[in-house]
């Protein structure tokens, strides 16, 4: 079901959880990536393999339309504007910024629905993964989790230290991934590892895609996670 309220970026919401009328106890926020949209990574939940026992608030939103400069400035959904096949080689701060704000909102929703900041995951793919790192990372509350799919850290030059509130981190990627190459993503990774923060990193024999090994192992790092804090 497609939800929107004034303000908030639109978004579909659902929830797991076998418990009848079991009150949702935490919330993940899921992130698309470039001209996509929030059903794109809707069907995933039941190959998660979740456990039964949480209740869990799905939230994929919509990224709203924007002209994109590496697409011939094609108006397409999209979380910020690519410039170039370099990503980090001049950056649309601007529009990362305004998108991560956006993504505040909702996670500021969530809590204000009662449920804690530190039941909150923030996950997303490509586009939407970098968006996942840099809101999540800069949240003024502490998180659940970050999930950074297929993506890389934007804005690395703004990372803040970490904390002990600091969430902890899973990024995956594909090893034959020809849009966001495995280099850039792997350099994030290194760049979050060396700065302290608690950060898992896998690899699959995949292109810029998730496969259902990825996905499985995604349900536990999420039963975990859930499951500890």
């Amino acid at each position: 079901m497609t939800h929107q309220q004034p303000g908030l970026l639109a978004a579909i919401e659902t929830h797991t959880g076998s418990i009848p009328n079991a009150s949702i106890d935490a919330s993940i926020i899921w992130l698309h990536g470039l001209g996509a949209d929030g059903h794109d990574f809707e069907g995933v939940i039941p190959a998660l393999e979740l456990d039964a026992q949480l209740a869990i608030r799905f939230i994929f939103p919509h990224a709203p339309q924007r002209a994109v400069t590496i697409n011939n400035g094609m108006v397409m959904p999209a979380w910020y504007d690519i410039y170039n096949d370099r990503f980090v080689d001049g950056e649309d701060a601007e529009g990362i910024k305004a998108s991560s704000q956006a993504v505040s909102a909702l996670i500021q929703r969530e809590i204000d629905r009662g449920i804690d900041s530190q039941r909150i995951i923030l996950a997303g793919f490509s586009q939407g993964g970098a968006i996942a790192l840099h809101c999540g990372l800069n949240a003024l509350l502490p998180l659940a989790g970050i999930l950074a799919l297929s993506t890389y850290l934007p804005l690395a030059h703004t990372l803040p230290s970490p904390s002990s509130l600091s969430p902890p981190i899973l990024m995956a990627h594909g090893q034959y991934d020809t849009i966001v190459p495995l280099p850039l993503a792997n350099q994030s990774y290194r760049l979050l590892s060396s700065a302290g923060y608690n950060i898992e990193w896998r690899e699959y024999p995949i292109e810029h895609s998730v496969s259902l090994e990825e996905l499985a192992a995604i349900g536990q790092w999420i039963n975990t996670v859930l499951a500890t804090r």
